[in-house]
């Protein structure tokens, strides 16, 4: 009897447990610049994001070669000469969304604080999102600017008009609850 009711009591944890997770696979970021010369814009829809609902905890991570260009050597020097995609494979966002705790089914505007890492460097960020919150689905969609140059990416001299200062990041994340 006892193995019957360890049994049940661990199906029971497993089931909430995985119950305060949502979870995306597919995801969608991109990226903006805009300068006298070009505009550039590169978009990746294979985004992983989880959701911690019993805390508000979000992590997302991005494949750095996922991002796709409409032109194919604007790609190629993204990822061999600026991010440097073999050496740092992976953008991570690692934070909190703030009051969680207290949002319903309608779409509000959430402030999310945590720790973005591009390129091997760190930095705390701050931004908005819209959120909407349902027992089927949390949505996620916001926009925030990055400085290039707060995570060591160089550019060189000879495309520096070509590149902004500052991108514009965007993100849609559409979560699921998340069974195992």
């Amino acid at each position: 009897m006892k193995p019957l009711i360890v049994l049940c009591c661990f199906l029971l944890a497993t089931i909430s447990y995985a119950q305060e997770k949502f979870l995306t696979k597919q995801g969608y970021t991109s990226f903006f610049s805009t300068s006298p010369v070009e505009d550039i814009k590169a978009d990746n829809n294979q985004v992983l994001s989880i959701i911690d609902t019993s805390n508000g905890a979000l992590a997302i991570s991005i494949l750095m070669k996922s991002f796709m260009f409409e032109k194919s050597l604007m790609q190629e020097h993204f990822n061999e000469n600026y991010v440097e995609s073999d050496k740092y494979p992976k953008a991570t966002f690692k934070g909190q969304i703030l009051s969680f705790d207290q949002l319903g089914a309608d779409e509000k505007m959430v402030t999310i604080l945590g720790d973005i890492t591009i390129h091997g460097v760190t930095k705390n960020i701050e931004t908005q999102a819209k959120i909407i919150k349902t027992e089927e689905n949390i949505s996620l969609k916001g926009s925030f600017p990055v400085k290039v140059a707060d995570f060591k990416i160089k550019i060189p001299a000879v495309v520096i008009n070509n590149i902004a200062e500052t991108i514009e990041v965007s993100f849609e994340l559409d979560h699921k609850p998340y069974k195992k």
